[in-house]
């Protein structure tokens, strides 16, 4: 395997670098559908943690330019170590920003009141998790919050969010 396509792969998906060479190889070499491995890794190894308390984290605070939006986040992990991590940080910072651009109502679809749900509206338009990432639509915020389980190895959560616009 390529020192070359491995270090491409790593970069792209922040995933370690045995990780990166393991899915390379059961790929036959090819990045796509090693990226798809790791992805599926990652929800693999995020369900496992799903059940651990995650007691720890950060509140995010984001105001738009202007003034007239923001937005105050919190994100659990299960320790305080993961929660002063760069990768945990960006995570809340772009989930925060996120929110003030596409203004979801819910966290996740089991948030969302029956009665709604009864009405057929669309839970990728009004819950975080099913959102398509407002800096890369490729990628839900499930997706992007798998990936951070998978690199930090432990539970994190998004607990809350509160979105406040002028006049609303």
């Amino acid at each position: 395997m390529s020192l070359d396509l491995i270090k491409e792969l790593r970069e792209e998906t922040n995933c370690g670098i045995i990780d990166c060479k393991k899915a390379l190889e059961q790929a036959g070499g090819d990045i796509k559908k090693a990226k798809a491995i790791l992805r599926e890794k990652g929800l693999q190894m995020a369900l496992k943690k799903a059940s651990r308390a995650a007691n720890e984290g950060r509140i995010e605070a984001y105001v738009h330019n202007g003034n007239k939006i923001g937005v105050l986040l919190e994100v659990n992990s299960e320790t305080d170590f993961v929660a002063r991590n760069d990768a945990f940080i960006q995570f809340s910072k772009d989930v925060a920003m996120h929110i003030a651009a596409m203004a979801p109502k819910y966290i996740k679809k089991d948030d969302v009141p029956a009665e709604l749900l009864a009405t057929g509206v669309d839970t990728s338009a009004i819950c975080l998790l099913e959102q398509p990432f407002v800096k890369d639509a490729s990628k839900c915020i499930q997706d992007l919050l798998n990936e951070l389980v998978a690199k930090m190895g432990e539970n994190i959560i998004i607990g809350r969010f509160a979105r406040y616009k002028i006049g609303e």
